[in-house]
């Protein structure tokens, strides 16, 4: 999906993002930058304070063989065990549709996943690789050769037919045509231990009920139906339908296939990191007068996610859970009632130019041998960190009011 993370201030993102309109953005462009955003200079980290009808089967779980290891002296194996150091790293929405967004998968530094000693260096991707199949595995090979560990969950872009030429009759067929790419790279699709930390890919999808704060009607803008390529570009059986509820229900019971992996790991680890693709809390969105296209929060999100999750988390508390989850591409790091969510998306090429946050951030280290305590910088989120959500309040922002402005006198 989509947002504005611009480097200036938002009087001038709020006029780019305006001018930019005629050039090729997405009708889901969401928002500029929040009231007080910074300059280009960057900001000190803080530290976190202490029933569906039966179908085909869907592979839910694809678990990476271990690499053969040499035999190596007892002694050096002691040492070694004594030194391991398990990080890992989440990036979300990487699009590599987009040449820029391959070539940064390529240019991916080789100390990122190498690992220290004999520990192990994991990636978790939170959904929307590739629109195609093959570009999906292509950056998939990439990825594990690189990494110890690879995690992923689907996103929207991931099921999209338009560009597969009919290789699929609808977008279950091509989700679990990925999960099986995903089982033959050895790409982990199901929970799995990596050191004392337990990794559980949470299956998802948005439904327009997620959605409970108030509209913005002071504007005219594109139906769902218009703005969402989803409704477009993805096909499902007759009996699930974008109006409803019945594609987010499908998706969340497919976790039910991973529910005893999922108690192991729950009783393994000393921490847990779930992911997602999509948003589990509309609050980690930004309010909708502050959004270019106020119906966005009807398709990011889903409560079946969170309620999942949180039973997953329950009882966890000091910093030992963490959700990641992309699909908005608004950086995000922010603890919500004892769970720290964190969304790392490297986005779309014009979206990169426009915010604070470089590309060399990514892909962000939250865990080393425990979760990263420093929040990173991200403007939506800090903006929440600091000023109290008004959802009730409909006034546009000031340069979402401009933006209508403009677009109704030029059209």
């Amino acid at each position: 999906m989509t947002p504005h993370l611009p480097t200036v201030s938002s009087r001038a993102a709020a006029a780019a993002a305006g001018a930019g309109r005629h050039h090729n953005h997405h009708l889901l462009d969401a928002a500029a930058a929040p009231p007080s955003s910074p300059h280009h200079r960057r900001r000190r980290r803080r530290r976190v304070p202490g029933c569906l009808r039966p179908r085909a089967p869907v592979r839910c779980c694809a678990v990476a063989a271990p690499a053969p290891q040499a035999a190596v002296p007892a002694a050096a194996a002691r040492a070694a065990a004594a030194a391991v150091t398990a990080r890992v790293f989440v990036v979300s929405d990487l699009h590599t549709d987009y040449p820029e967004n391959m070539d940064w998968v390529r240019r991916l530094p080789a100390e990122v996943g190498a690992g220290t000693g004999s520990g192990v260096d994991a990636l978790v991707v939170a959904g929307d690789v590739a629109e195609t199949r093959d570009n999906f595995k292509r950056t998939m090979e990439v990825l594990r050769a690189r990494f110890g560990a690879v995690f992923y969950i689907p996103g929207n872009h991931d099921l999209w037919l338009r560009r597969e030429g009919g290789r699929y009759m609808d977008s279950l067929e091509k989700l679990t045509a990925l999960l099986d790419a995903c089982s033959e790279l050895g790409v982990d699709t199901g929970p799995r231990m990596i050191g004392d930390l337990g990794i559980i890919p949470l299956f998802s999808w948005y439904h327009k009920s997620f959605d409970k704060e108030k509209d913005v009607n002071s504007v005219r803008v594109p139906s769902l139906e218009m703005a969402c390529k989803d409704f477009h570009a993805c096909k499902w059986p007759s009996d699930l339908a974008n109006d409803d509820e019945s594609i987010a229900l499908y998706f969340d019971k497919l976790n039910d296939k991973n529910h005893d992996a999922i108690e192991e790991v729950k009783n393994s680890s000393k921490q847990i990191l779930t992911f997602s693709h999509f948003v589990p809390r509309q609050e980690l969105c930004p309010e909708k007068r502050m959004l270019y296209y106020p119906y966005l929060p009807k398709v990011i999100g889903s409560d079946f996610l969170e309620k999942r999750l949180r039973d997953i988390h329950c009882n966890r508390k000091d910093g030992s859970a963490c959700h990641v989850f992309g699909h908005t591409h608004f950086c995000w790091d922010s603890v919500v009632d004892d769970i720290r969510y964190v969304q790392a998306p490297l986005a779309y090429p014009r979206e990169r130019k426009r915010r604070m946050n470089s590309e060399g951030w990514l892909p962000f280290c939250v865990y080393r041998d425990g979760f990263n305590p420093e929040i990173y910088p991200a403007l939506w989120s800090d903006y929440y960190n600091k000023n109290k959500r008004e959802p009730e309040n409909t006034q546009l922002a000031p340069w979402v009011a401009r933006h209508f402005a403009k677009y109704h006198k030029f059209h």
